[in-house]
């Protein structure tokens, strides 16, 4: 795809292959097509298609296609059932969507609606002295100007919940002062520029080696103090705090150690070790977060929001407010993306709002407000040394720095300390994890939050210490990885997985048979990552509707076809068709208890509770037959929608007809109806094996990525169409993370790339073929077997292209994302030069 001569260069940070081509622009989801800017010619539309992988979505050239294919089945997928389960089905939603019907948390109509707009602070650090909103008041059909003593919070605390407009302190450049409410968007947009923030400008901290010191200033005054001119000690977990360690800045701090690493170095045949660091990221989904909230006159606060977690949502506004969760009710709208960033951003805001205006009020950000006052994933700084023996990983340190932002109550750190063992047993380690806060953002989620950079140092590293030690890297790979039963290093064990499944898959690819005769320039990296599960209960009800159709329940928010999932679990536990199935997501009033949609926790939890409702149903269904045909209801089965004798199946009844004769009036038996609470205690943890094939221009360092090959483990595949599609999704979202994204901030806190022409995302013409391949090592508690599968496929890309350069160049790339200029300047420097920065 060539950008049109008449627009105007990329910036310098851009690679040439992206172009200005966006994912998604300012465009919510049911515009098919991103609003001009000033770089497009008013009245034309460029020749590029909007193409959704998974949730994520990127802007393609007309006629382009993305091919996430598995042509021929390993030998260890499990055959497709005749009702549902294996089947590739579309997802329920395609054809809505696709036509642009499905209506988002912008496009829902409420009489009486009130549009708001944020006044954003400009510094990174200021002391708030006052708000003069006179102005903006003066603007017709400006209803109010809200600022934090307006809202009537009940709960106050450190975290960015209880503080959804600055009291007194701004914490991060673009962090939300006061909202406009008007009776138009236009209106609000027009008096937010009119409020005047006093605010004395302090000191901000933006680098977390810095913020960690003992003389840094603090990034944020805590409720009950004031900022000493000092940083002050901090209460860390572990042993305490080392001598730099000694901030006030310091959020937490985990610490594993096992054995004495450095007598366990000292026996080493081989010892590498590194620097790594990562960029903070945005998510890029192509809707940008919005919420609505009414109160009803029953004095029910409604809120009707793009959320990951309506239950969740609805908890921690019920605590905001000092409301009953009788009295808060939360709708879920469909979600044009999320990956993690969608929790509890604008729902205060707006639910403050309606309360105290009494009227609906509706927030939807722009897209240069979505990049700077949400939640994006953190970046972070990795020291690792690892060392093998007998040709298995035997010892690892690490230290790890992650940037909590100026809110830490999503900070990683801990979980950084679990994931950088990667899925390896390590017979000693020292590992300690700190989070610093900071005078960034919020820190938030993102898809396998913590994984990608975790695996991007591991697997770089793992790479070059098989590399030093002559051993094949599959082989070295095979011979340390973690057994199930062995401990892990948090102190739990491991469950079984299916990486040795996945690196066998990659050894009969074609790709990896190639890497030993390429041309020079060009490299094929491996690497490996791996997701550890989650845990938790999950409710849903199924029931038989008069048709003979079913339809399940639950509260989960579909963020990735889920609902298709779940209709083929409920298909083949009852004994019908998928397209007989109906799923219903309701809100908080009337659904069953549901988790959130994240941590590949839908299908492993809430796909064994329709299982077990589904069960339900189909016997309560089999002991209504069984009174009808005389016969015990151990010898019925339902096949083909027909409830007949095992050993009799012509003497049948179609369960469209009993079904119907339940619902006739005075039928005489109980609805069928199943409910079913679930709880999964143990972890199915998912695996990924990728491999990518560049090619690195030696004149410019320009990489260009040629194939890549994704192999992952689901443990089942409910529906292998979704599978594979959430796999080229993550694929294309870590290639972003490898080569081009990055959320970038000078030192005075100020966010330089807080728009499309300035991060840079993945598009069509600069991603190579993403072959997608399934295998299936079934979890012992899983539904069918199926393990979650959203989080480990993102999680070992940036590492496979980086080892991939490194192959192509003999430079290994410690930085992401791994730009141009980087790698030019590497590969050209002197003999004498070191190789391996960035």
């Amino acid at each position: 795809m060539r950008r049109p001569a008449s627009w105007p260069a990329p910036v310098p940070t851009r690679p040439p292959s992206i172009g200005p081509w966006l994912r998604g622009g300012d465009s919510t989801p049911t515009r098919p097509w991103p609003s001009p800017s000033p770089t497009c010619r008013p009245g034309r539309r460029s020749p590029a298609r909007i193409v959704e992988v998974g949730d994520a979505a990127i802007l393609a050239p007309a006629g382009a296609k993305l091919r996430g294919t598995m042509p021929h089945p390993p030998p260890d997928r499990a055959k497709p059932s005749a009702t549902g389960v294996g089947a590739e089905r579309p997802r329920g939603d395609s054809r809505d969507k696709v036509l642009g019907a499905i209506r988002y948390a912008d496009d829902f109509p409420s009489p009486g609606l009130l549009q708001a707009r944020l006044v954003q602070s400009v510094y990174a650090h200021a002391r708030i002295r006052s708000i003069d909103a006179r102005a903006a008041l003066a603007v017709p059909g400006v209803v109010a100007v809200l600022t934090a003593r307006d809202l009537p919070i009940r709960d106050r605390d450190a975290q960015r919940l209880s503080e959804p407009l600055a009291a007194s302190e701004a914490v991060f450049a673009g962090q939300p002062l006061a909202l406009v409410v008007a009776e138009t968007a236009e209106a609000a947009a027009d008096a937010a520029d009119l409020v005047v923030v006093d605010a004395e400008p302090l000191v901000p901290v933006v680098d977390p080696a810095v913020a960690m010191g003992r003389r840094s200033v603090l990034a944020r005054e805590l409720p009950g103090g004031d900022a000493p001119e000092e940083g002050r000690a901090a209460e860390a977990e572990g042993d305490g705090p080392d001598e730099d360690v000694a901030s006030g800045n310091v959020s937490g701090r985990t610490r594993h150690q096992v054995g004495d690493p450095e007598a366990a170095f000292e026996a080493c045949e081989a010892v590498v070790e590194g620097h790594f660091e990562t960029s903070w990221i945005y998510q890029g989904y192509l809707e940008p977060h919005s919420a609505t909230a009414w109160v009803d006159p029953d004095g029910t606060l409604v809120v009707a929001a793009a959320t990951q977690g309506t239950f969740f949502t609805r908890r921690e506004l019920a605590r905001l407010y000092g409301l009953s969760p009788a009295a808060v009710r939360v709708i879920g709208t469909p979600l044009g993306g999320s990956f993690g960033s969608k929790f509890l951003v604008l729902e205060p805001l707006v639910a403050g709002a309606a309360l105290r205006l009494h009227r609906p009020v509706r927030l939807t950000l722009t897209r240069r407000e979505d990049f700077s006052a949400t939640n994006p994933a953190p970046g972070t700084t990795v020291d690792l040394r690892l060392g093998a023996r007998d040709g298995k990983l035997a010892a690892l340190t690490a230290r790890i720095l992650l940037d909590a932002g100026a809110f830490d109550e999503n900070a990683v750190d801990s979980l950084c300390a679990y994931l950088i063992a990667g899925p390896y047993h390590w017979p000693t380690f020292d590992i300690e994890a700190l989070g610093v806060r900071t005078n960034r953002f919020g820190t938030g989620q993102y898809r396998g939050p913590g994984g990608p950079q975790m695996a991007f140092a591991l697997e770089s590293l793992v790479d070059e210490l098989a590399e030093r030690l002559g051993l094949d890297p599959v082989a070295f790979r095979l011979a340390s990885l973690a057994e199930p039963g062995q401990p892990t290093v948090n102190g739990r064990i491991w469950q079984a997985h299916g990486m040795r499944a996945c690196l066998a898959e990659v050894v009969r690819s074609p790709l990896w048979a190639r890497r030993g005769s390429l041309p020079a320039g060009e490299g094929i990296g491996l690497a490996i990552g791996y997701w550890g599960g989650a845990t938790g209960p999950a409710t849903a009800v199924c029931r038989l509707d008069p048709d003979g159709s079913l339809t399940v329940v639950t509260g989960i928010v579909d963020m990735s076809g889920v609902s298709t999932a779940l209709a083929l679990i409920a298909a083949e536990t009852f004994g019908v068709r998928a397209d007989q199935v109906r799923t219903v997501s309701l809100d908080t009033a009337g659904a069953p208890q549901s988790p959130d949609a994240g941590g590949s926790v839908a299908t492993y939890a809430v796909g064994e509770a329709v299982r077990q409702a589904a069960a339900q149903a189909r016997d309560q269904l089999l002991r209504y037959a069984a009174e009808r045909l005389e016969i015990d209801p151990a010898d019925l089965e339902i096949a083909e929608g027909i409830v007949r004798p095992i050993d009799a199946p012509d003497r049948g009844l179609s369960v469209a007809s009993l079904a119907a004769a339940l619902h006739d009036f005075g039928s005489g038996f109980p609805y069928v109806e199943g409910h079913a609470s679930a709880v999964q205690t143990s972890r199915a943890p998912s695996a990924a094996a990728h491999l990518s094939h560049v090619r690195v221009d030696p004149q410019t360092g320009q990489v260009t990525l040629l194939e890549h090959l994704a192999v992952q483990d689901a443990g089942r595949a409910i529906d292998p169409a979704l599978v594979r599609g959430q796999m080229v999704g993550a694929t294309v979202q870590g290639i972003g993370w490898a080569l081009w994204e990055a959320l970038r901030h000078d030192p005075q806190g100020q966010l330089l790339s807080g728009t499309f022409l300035d991060y840079a995302l993945p598009a069509a013409a600069g991603l190579p073929s993403i072959e997608a391949r399934i295998v299936e090592v079934p979890a012992p508690d899983g539904p069918f077997g199926a393990r979650g599968v959203g989080e480990a496929p993102i999680v070992p890309v940036p590492a496979a292209v980086a080892n991939a350069i490194r192959h192509a160049t003999g430079f290994a790339p410690r930085v992401l994302p791994i730009t141009a200029d980087r790698v030019w300047a590497a590969t050209n420097r002197a003999p004498t030069e070191p190789q391996g920065g960035a």
